[in-house]
């Protein structure tokens, strides 16, 4: 084998590992990123569940509190008559 052919074959071997190495970082950057990505998202998503629930009690206690009102308002006109 001529001494450029050896010359060229390392070059190959080299910029094949390079490229591989590159391919096999990249992935497992990506992989990362994505993994933070969905814990940020279910959180966001327990906070949105958080924040439903919330307003649902909300409506809640707003309906009992017109309820009591009412009442009030119906005890305070009995009381005047």
């Amino acid at each position: 084998m001529s001494e450029t052919m050896v010359v060229a074959l390392i070059g190959l071997l080299g910029s094949m590992a390079g490229s591989l190495g590159g391919v096999l970082v990249s992935a497992r950057l990506t992989q990362y990123r994505l993994e933070q990505l969905e814990r940020k998202v279910q959180a966001h998503n327990r906070l949105i569940e958080r924040t439903y629930k919330l307003e649902e009690r909300s409506e809640v206690q707003e309906e009992k509190l017109r309820a009591v009102n009412h009442r009030i308002g119906d005890l305070e006109e009995a009381m005047r008559t």
